[in-house]
């Protein structure tokens, strides 16, 4: 997965410009927007503000972020039935979200984590490895 070499610098220099666009989407002043903060828990988003934010954000780095990416991404080479069963995400598809979202503190996977929680895991870094990986993708085609 790509995932794994995202640099600290990488994620630095994408940063303030993720930060300045998620607090226009979701209204809050961009010092609240931390690297580490979880998007639903800490800065009020609703599952809505995910669009509005990956729509600002395609529009300020000029990428392309399909929906649904994070997910598909974080699931990799897992059957959707081998990731989750019943809305519920099974313990290899919980191992994959942790090593895929590896900045999201181990103590916010909750056992057994619906699938419809997930969002509730992604943080304002999160979306800056999401915008990282697109710019790769946009550079590699």
């Amino acid at each position: 997965m790509s995932n794994e070499n995202i640099t600290k610098e990488e994620i630095m220099s994408v940063f303030p410009k993720v930060a300045e666009t998620m607090a226009d989407a979701l209204g809050c002043d961009v010092e609240q927007v931390k690297l580490e903060a979880s998007l639903i828990d800490d800065l009020g988003a609703e599952s809505i503000d995910f669009l509005d934010i990956v729509f600002r954000l395609e529009r300020a780095f000029k990428v392309k972020i399909p929906r649904g990416k994070i997910v598909e991404e974080a699931r990799g080479d897992l059957t959707e039935a081998q990731f989750e069963q019943g809305g519920v995400v099974s313990e290899a598809g919980l191992a994959r979200l942790k090593a895929f979202l590896n900045e999201v503190p181990a103590e916010r996977f909750k056992s057994p984590l619906k699938v419809a929680e997930i969002p509730k895991l992604f943080t304002t870094e999160t979306f800056c490895k999401m915008v990282i990986r697109r710019q790769r993708a946009g550079a590699a085609t």
